[in-house]
């Protein structure tokens, strides 16, 4: 089921039915070992609600993101893996890409402040002081204050290829800036782990035309998602839990770069589409 931040409280989507929680507290709420038995449990002792409009209720959709840090990761696919060690070999750091994407410690990075964070339909920005801008679709988890994954969702961990190309010591400058981070549309919450053939797929659109399409699933990932939470949580606390980015397999060709005004969209199923457009 899905379960939605919205301006009025938390929608919960079961079975195409609406169950609505007003003046709930979203951060107490998401953060609960327990959320799919509990959202469950709503679902069966709550009203369904079929047209929302109908019965007045504000739907402006809001990122999942609220008080929680975004942290991210790096080269767990080996397509991330070849792309970096070109990016960054004129500058000597080709190797370290690929040190890390076979070594027993994953590269883990801060991305954003729960602030910076843009939901659906908000715009995101490319850096004035890049040349090469790309996005980067990613299945992102939340990870309850205790280290357990308890739900999905899907985020675009912008890049500034140029300024982490020059030197990979550059990288939270390619990051971390203001517009720099989306997830949503929602957060997915289910009684079982996804697939390993979940899809990702991506495309952008300038001009109504499609400049770019790709797509790679959960199979080609080096690591588990296990395994890349247990790290995260080694010597850092999250009272409110956190999102965990989980790297990209979809790198657009070297002579792409985003344009002001490209639409990004992102699709993981059964999660949904995020869609973002760049201002």
């Amino acid at each position: 089921m899905k379960l939605y931040r919205i301006e009025s409280g938390i929608l919960i989507e079961s079975d195409e039915q609406f169950h609505l929680l007003e003046d709930r507290d979203w951060d107490a709420f998401i953060n609960d070992n327990a959320l799919f038995e509990k959202a469950t449990d709503i679902v069966r002792s709550t009203p369904a609600i079929g047209d929302l409009a109908a019965v007045g209720i504000r739907t402006e959709l809001k990122s999942p993101v609220t008080s929680q840090e975004v942290w991210a990761s790096g080269v767990t696919y080996f397509n991330s893996k070849l792309a970096r060690q070109e990016e960054a070999r004129a500058a000597g750091g080709g190797d370290f890409y690929a040190k890390v994407y076979v070594a027993p410690r994953p590269e883990l990075f801060f991305k954003s402040a729960g602030y910076r964070v843009r939901g659906w339909g908000e715009t995101l920005r490319i850096r004035d002081d890049s040349s090469w801008n790309v996005p980067e679709p990613e299945l992102t988890l939340f990870i309850t204050s205790t280290g357990n994954i308890v739900g999905y969702t899907i985020g675009n961990d912008m890049s500034s290829r140029s300024i982490e190309g020059e030197n990979p010591l550059y990288l939270p400058q390619a990051k971390t800036y203001d517009g720099s981070c989306a997830i949503g549309p929602c957060l997915y919450v289910t009684g079982a782990t996804l697939p390993k053939d979940t899809e990702i797929k991506m495309t952008v659109t300038r001009d109504n035309h499609i400049v770019f399409e790709g797509s790679t699933n959960l199979a080609q990932m080096k690591r588990t998602l296990e395994e890349l939470a247990s790290w995260l949580f080694r010597e850092l606390s999250f009272p409110n839990g956190c999102f965990l980015m989980t790297g990209t397999g979809i790198v657009p060709p070297k002579e792409f770069t985003l344009n002001h005004g490209d639409e990004v969209r992102i699709t993981i199923e059964p999660i949904g589409s995020l869609v973002n457009s760049i201002e």
